[in-house]
């Protein structure tokens, strides 16, 4: 669902408790503007004026407009735009290494904004993190040292501070390579190694300002891929920016499009694919592919028809029979996936004389979850003579995926575009 709410220019509005149970920060009409007097510009005849029309009347520039967000407990929440759209000032403001001219920001409850010099340092090296696009490696320091930096910045004792850094190096990949120095890896390796400086600090919310952008395409796809198995492990609260659609697509649970300093639309990837806020949104996704968005929940359809196991081969064969199908889905009571029968095994069991039918007679296909995404149902697909079966966690049979609901799904929103 959209979460728009919209404000002065079309920016999703916040509540106003700060204390809201499952909300890990919120920013309220958070405003940065650079240049002389930055307040004037919050005045009625300026504050809503366009960017380069405020510039030439005032010659300040501003960074961020009016921003409201909200960021749930343990969620992966990327802020995209183009250059200068404001996405790497906002997460900066977020640590107060850029200050805000105006709002109010609370992490975990606390008033950021309202922090002295004193609280902001305990602040930063106890809850919050960040990762940089430039790794910020130090180059005489080995792996193991740069990974406990932070930990050494905040005085942990050093055999505390080692064993951490050792945890984390192991959670990113890196276990072996402790006492190399930063020259000795490659690009991901290193950036690798500052994601586990920034989990050794074992902090509440991870900042993550375009970590991949200057990587290869390949690595940077792994690279994705690892950071989205480590969220299944981690479950950390994760702010991160891009200016890539594709990765936007790929990490975001939800996702904010920026520009020009606001936030146009919050929404998960296939709201922000599917209805699109305006045409600016709309230009963003239009070269966009469903296939790496669209899970199978999204065009899963209900069964044509089931059976059910407590049911006898001559109770199928007569279903079957009335409903002319060669094939079924078998469950058991409580709707669990049991696999599939096909007319000739029930034909079979019937010659056979056979009271029930068992797991054994049936033909099983691998089920998948209701989160693969349709590019990785292809090949499945089109590999079986029969629909995929979507399970829950408990096995439960969710609904079954065809190749024309696929491809349907693929049309319509090509025609869309």
């Amino acid at each position: 669902m959209n979460n728009r709410s919209v404000s002065s220019e079309g920016a999703p509005a916040a509540p106003s408790s700060p204390a809201d149970a499952g909300i890990a920060v919120r920013a309220q009409g958070i405003w940065k503007v650079f240049g002389r007097n930055p307040e004037r510009v919050l005045e009625p005849k300026y504050r809503d004026l366009p960017k380069k029309e405020l510039q030439r009347r005032t010659g300040c520039v501003v960074g961020l407009r009016d921003v409201n967000l909200e960021v749930k407990t343990g969620e992966l929440f990327v802020l995209m735009g183009l250059s200068g759209s404001g996405k790497s000032t906002m997460i900066r403001t977020l640590l107060r290494l850029v200050e805000p001219t105006a709002g109010t920001l609370h992490v975990d409850g606390k008033d950021v904004s309202a922090m002295s010099h004193k609280e902001l340092l305990e602040f930063r090296r106890n809850l919050v993190s960040m990762v940089f696009q430039g790794y910020g490696l130090l180059p005489h320091y080995t792996v193991l040292e740069n990974a406990a930096y932070g930990l050494r910045l905040r005085r942990d004792e050093k055999d505390e501070r080692e064993a951490r850094a050792m945890e984390a190096l192991k959670t990113v990949g890196l276990a072996g390579w402790e006492n190399y120095y930063p020259a000795s890896l490659s690009g991901g390796m290193q950036q690798r190694v500052g994601l586990a400086r920034a989990l050794a600090k074992n902090p509440d919310i991870l900042l993550m300002d375009e970590p991949f952008s200057g990587l290869d395409p390949l690595i940077r796809r792994q690279m994705q891929d690892e950071l989205v198995d480590l969220q299944e492990d981690i479950g950390k609260t994760i702010i991160f920016v891009t200016h890539d659609l594709p990765e936007a697509l790929k990490l975001g649970d939800r996702i904010a499009i920026m520009r020009d300093g606001q936030v146009i639309q919050v929404a998960e990837p296939e709201e922000i694919l599917s209805n699109p806020y305006d045409e600016y949104v709309r230009a963003f996704t239009r070269d966009a592919s469903p296939a790496r968005v669209f899970t199978a929940s999204t065009v899963m359809e209900e069964p044509e028809m089931l059976l059910y196991r407590w049911q006898g081969p001559l109770t199928a064969r007569t279903e079957m029979e009335r409903q002319k199908r060669e094939w079924s889905f078998v469950v058991d009571r409580k709707r669990k996936y049991l696999g599939v029968a096909t007319r000739d095994a029930i034909e079979r069991l019937v010659k056979e004389k056979r009271a029930t039918v068992e797991k054994e007679d049936l033909t099983y296909l691998e089920p998948v979850k209701p989160d693969v995404i349709i590019e990785d149902l292809f090949g499945l697909v089109s590999s079986e003579s029969y629909p995929l079966p979507v399970t829950d966690d408990e096995g439960k049979l969710l609904g079954v995926v065809r190749p024309r609901a696929i491809l349907n799904a693929l049309s319509t929103e090509e025609d869309d575009a």
